[in-house]
């Protein structure tokens, strides 16, 4: 006797063909891959998953990670050289005054056109974060908020989310956020904010090796899949 129902997906067979735009595998710039090396083996893992295409994107912030269109380049082609895969540079940035530096300075790492992906802090959004959108958007750049379902603050004031909508923000779904790895509070508000439809797009923000061992883990149910199918589609034609 068959069984009616379908058993659940697990992610990465949904993933093939994808651009990864959000990681951290250029070798030594942030808390990601510490030496060329592993680079090398995150690039071979994502490519066992069906992604020959990553946008790397370190972290811009302040003084903290404070790399610039340089460093990054400088890491990129050390990590071009040693790989066959399509491996372009971008960066995620940090909404802080140095961010706004970076604007008017015109230094911008797009990840692709004239898109950029930012973040916020984990404690609190930032005091003038409209006048950062605006002044990102006003010299014609169209932001992508990287994770927005870890930003705890939020998670009890959707209609926060909806107001970064209609400021023209994308949303970018951490793969991980599917599973508890950020904790259930996070997994919770994932699946909400994807069944809502306020995301446009996944990517994996991997920093270490494990970060993809724990992704080839993740399952999908039926129900999510077609959601998830979209974000998908979603991140192949912004690269198309």
């Amino acid at each position: 006797m068959f069984s009616i129902f379908r058993k659940n997906s697990y992610l990465i067979d949904l993933l093939e063909g994808i651009t990864d735009f959000h990681n951290h595998i250029l070798p030594g710039l942030d808390d990601g891959a510490k030496n060329i090396e592993e680079s090398l083996q995150l690039i071979e893992q994502f490519r066992s998953f069906g992604i020959e295409k990553i946008v790397c994107t370190p972290h811009v912030m302040g003084d903290y990670y404070p790399n610039t269109q340089e460093t990054i380049h400088s890491a990129l082609a050390e990590v071009r050289s040693q790989t066959e895969i399509s491996v372009n540079a971008s960066a995620e940035y940090m909404m802080d005054q140095h961010f706004m530096e970076i604007i008017e300075q015109q230094e911008i790492l797009p990840v692709v056109g004239k898109k950029v992906l930012v973040e916020m802090s984990y404690f609190q959004a930032p005091i003038n974060l409209n006048e950062i959108l605006f002044r990102l958007q006003n010299h014609s750049y169209s932001p992508i908020l990287a994770h927005p379902e870890r930003y705890a603050y939020y998670h009890h004031k959707f209609s926060q989310y909806e107001d970064l909508k209609t400021r023209g923000c994308k949303f970018q779904l951490n793969m991980l956020s599917l599973s508890g790895h950020y904790g259930t509070g996070i997994q919770k508000t994932a699946f909400l904010l994807l069944e809502k439809g306020m995301l446009d797009y996944i990517s994996s923000d991997a920093h270490r090796m494990d970060h993809l061992e724990k992704l080839k883990k993740i399952k999908i149910k039926t129900k999510h899949e077609d959601l998830i199918k979209v974000l998908v589609d979603n991140n192949k034609k912004l690269f198309a």
